[in-house]
């Protein structure tokens, strides 16, 4: 037998996502006071410096509207940078998506292209012959 809820059932936060190199991030966005977390730090105390301001750079782009959405980001593997960038992507996607306009987009991609489209560069792998991915040992002929 099904029993009847209680009340209107608190709607899930969407979820939107975020990656570069081998970082993840994952942003839950919904109506709140601007405040805005990673990993459950708010993203003023990120550290180091050079990410939190990356970090932020997304934030700082939707002006008014942050005062308007509570932002949670989970991140993980990576670096710190990568881990930024990846916050980062979640973040402008997530208040893109909640704007739905077309003004909202083309600030972001006039502020950084790789917030909304990501960036494809990846390490490239090691090989054989070498201590990296291009550097060989030398052959000497005398």
């Amino acid at each position: 037998m099904v029993s009847p809820t209680r009340g209107a059932a608190k709607k899930a936060p969407k979820l939107y996502s975020g990656a570069r190199k081998t970082a993840r991030a994952t942003a839950a966005i919904s109506p709140g006071a601007g405040r805005v977390r990673v990993n459950g730090v708010p993203a003023e105390l990120w550290e180091p410096e050079p990410a939190r301001l990356h970090l932020l750079g997304a934030v700082s782009v939707i002006g008014e509207l942050r005062d308007k959405y509570d932002v949670d980001v989970a991140v993980s593997g990576g670096g710190f940078m990568g881990q930024a960038d990846a916050a980062a992507m979640a973040i402008a996607r997530a208040y893109v998506d909640q704007v739905r306009g077309s003004e909202m987009r083309d600030r972001m991609n006039a502020y950084n292209k790789y917030l909304l489209s990501g960036d494809p560069r990846q390490a490239e792998p090691k090989k054989f012959g070498g201590p990296g991915a291009r550097r060989k040992r030398q052959k000497s002929y005398r």
